[in-house]
């Protein structure tokens, strides 16, 4: 098939609409697969300003006629279903009438002197997705996950990711040794120790530590970091939210980096 080529799905047993199923509604299933599935016309968008080309575009019957001039020949493979097949495979209260299947990108090294958000142990996809939002809005490029946190190319950290993930460098399960090439200082951020983060110095580039919602960064993580940091909270409250943390810290080293 050439990328002017349009394949139609009719079949609800098309072994491309398993694939679609899994990836939608299994957190986990984009590593065995090593595809992952992006849902919506906001995602594939993003990819595509990004350079990304997917391996499978995806259209409802009913979106084609006016998307062709625009969509064609975008991905390697162009498939066209029934409105009610695309339903069936979404995993939104409101499916949408477009996607694309791109090939799992093969894990980076870790570049020892980038900005970076260390993710360790978070459990919720929105947290997840909401934090990689904030460090590419703010030039954390790189983003390291260490084992235990949320899958990072799952559909529900996509959706809250907006797009961020096409502009970062992403590494999942990572260890703790994978941190030791680091050369920048770790920052771990807590509720009831540490300078306060409106009253100090911050060093950029720098490491962002973020820690698991309930337990908070991990111990050794928080005996090897340079720096811990809180954040003032004048309404009383005990702590904040991951992601609100990591949104209000990230934007405090962006604009401490531009003086």
């Amino acid at each position: 098939m050439t990328a002017d080529e349009v394949s139609h799905i009719t079949s609800r047993d098309n072994p491309l609409l398993k694939e679609l199923r899994k990836l939608a509604h299994d957190p986990g299933a984009y590593r065995k697969a090593g595809r992952v599935w992006l849902e919506g016309d906001h995602l594939c968008r993003a990819a595509r300003e990004r350079g990304v080309r997917p391996a499978v575009a995806v259209f409802a019957e009913s979106l084609w006629p006016s998307a062709r001039s625009e969509w064609s020949g975008v991905a390697a493979k162009t498939v066209v279903l029934a409105d009610a097949l695309l339903a069936g495979v979404s995993g939104l209260e409101s499916p949408a009438p477009m996607g694309f299947v791109l090939e799992l990108p093969a894990p980076p090294a870790v570049t020892p002197d980038a900005p970076t958000v260390v993710l360790d142990r978070l459990q919720d996809a929105g947290n997840v997705g909401s934090i990689l939002r904030s460090a590419a809005a703010f030039g954390f490029g790189q983003v390291i996950a260490l084992k235990g946190t949320a899958a990072l190319w799952a559909p529900k950290v996509l959706r809250a990711g907006m797009g961020a993930h096409f502009g970062l460098q992403l590494i999942e399960g990572a260890d703790i040794q994978m941190l030791d090439a680091l050369t920048v200082p770790w920052i771990a951020t807590s509720s009831h120790r540490g300078d306060w983060l409106h009253r100090t110095q911050l060093p950029y580039p720098c490491a962002w530590l973020m820690g698991h919602e309930g337990q908070g960064v991990s111990a050794i993580l928080e005996t090897r970091a340079a720096r811990h940091v809180r954040i003032a909270q004048p309404g009383g409250e005990e702590s904040l939210n991951v992601a609100a943390a990591a949104a209000i810290c990230l934007h405090a080293s962006a604009a401490a980096a531009k003086g």
